[in-house]
């Protein structure tokens, strides 16, 4: 998808596409990989959120569309936008990402959505971790869209192992937060350390004492 087409992005477009897929992989998903999950109460019903968390698998996102009824427009690299898959990311609501620069028309478009009282899923490390760090750096684009667009955001951690039938895949969806009142530095640190609670706490850990790497 080239960065003229983002621009223009509907997201009641993408409305009906994603509650049919939605429909579809929830099953499926719930069957295969046998995820709990944790806090879905906290995803407000309406009004515009960003849902963040942390990211360690391809299918992180689909743990969250357990959590809530309503379409959820994540983030997504542009290089999934050129695949075999790429219906299946448009269909889906995706907005792509291009990670090389700083790409203001995938912001703008974000906005778009949020600014239409609509919700946000994204990954504030930017990419799926696969060191032996616990989280890697946050990127700011999160807290960022959240004030400008006077967005709540609701963290979630997600632990465990993406194989069928899994006894520990678990995600744990936080309280929102409201980020306005706030400095970016600010709310970053409270974003990512929520999402470092949650992520102990979805690993059947709640010991704040624990130690962490990268905290």
């Amino acid at each position: 998808m080239n960065n003229k087409e983002n621009k223009t992005f509907n997201p009641e477009d993408t409305e009906k596409s994603f509650q049919f897929i939605r429909s579809v992989v929830n099953p499926l998903f719930r069957f295969y990989y046998n995820p709990e999950v944790i806090g879905a109460e906290n995803i407000p019903a309406d009004g515009s959120i960003v849902i963040a968390g942390n990211h360690k698998h391809i299918m992180d996102q689909c743990s969250v569309f357990l959590a809530t009824k309503r379409t959820i427009h994540y983030m997504a690299k542009k290089e999934y936008f050129d695949g075999k898959f790429a219906f299946f990311f448009r269909a889906a609501g995706c907005i792509p990402v291009d990670r090389s620069k700083r790409d203001l028309s995938c912001a703008m478009s974000a906005m778009r959505v949020l600014k239409s009282g609509g919700a946000i899923g994204i990954f504030p490390e930017g990419t799926r971790n696969k060191t032996d760090e616990f989280l890697l750096p946050f990127k700011s684009g999160t807290v960022s869209m959240a004030q400008k667009t006077h967005s709540l955001i609701v963290p979630f951690g997600v632990a465990g192992d993406y194989k069928f039938r899994s006894k520990n895949l678990r995600v744990v969806i936080g309280k929102p937060f409201d980020p306005s009142k706030m400095t970016s530095e600010e709310a970053n640190k409270k974003l990512r350390d929520e999402i470092g609670r949650l992520m102990l706490e979805a690993q059947g850990n709640t010991d704040e004492k624990s130690k962490r790497k990268g905290a």
